[in-house]
């Protein structure tokens, strides 16, 4: 098994193999979902901000006398919100090819496009993780410590 100062090389150019890696794939692991946005999203909200504010009156709940009731409301909208969404989106997926046969991509621009993207993404967050990584022994030490305290309890 490799230690781990046998794999500092491999992050040099392991964000690029990692991208082509799954670009490769595409055509059996990756989907398009739909994703609704802008009013639309503000519209399901609403409606279930409505819902949840409508039957708390009818159970006698009101404004006055809970000044945390707002929060309450948008918090469970949101999440009815989401589900609704994310069934929608589960629902139906795009493969590549299908995308591609329906814009004409016959030079797979698209796959070029997401290449990019996921090389730009693990680079970022490669470029973060390094940043922050010196913290990382203090961090692992707090969890510990934590964990220990617990389990005196």
């Amino acid at each position: 098994m490799p230690s781990f100062d046998d794999r500092r090389g491999e992050a040099e150019d392991g964000g690029a193999r990692l991208a082509e890696e799954i670009v490769g794939r595409a055509s059996r692991d990756l989907l398009f979902v739909m994703q609704f946005v802008g009013e639309t999203q503000y519209k399901v909200l609403k409606h279930f901000q409505d819902l949840v504010i409508r039957e708390l009156e009818k159970r006698g709940v009101r404004r006055e006398t809970h000044a945390l009731l707002q929060i309450f409301i948008d918090m469970h909208a949101t999440e009815m919100r989401d589900f609704v969404f994310s069934g929608v989106s589960i629902a139906r997926p795009f493969r590549i090819e299908e995308i591609e046969r329906l814009l004409g991509d016959t030079t797979s621009v698209i796959r070029t496009d997401i290449w990019d993207s996921l090389r730009s993404h693990i680079d970022t967050v490669e470029r973060k993780f390094l940043a922050e990584a010196d913290d990382l022994p203090r961090q692992l030490a707090a969890i510990e410590a934590e964990s220990d305290r617990m389990a005196r309890r």
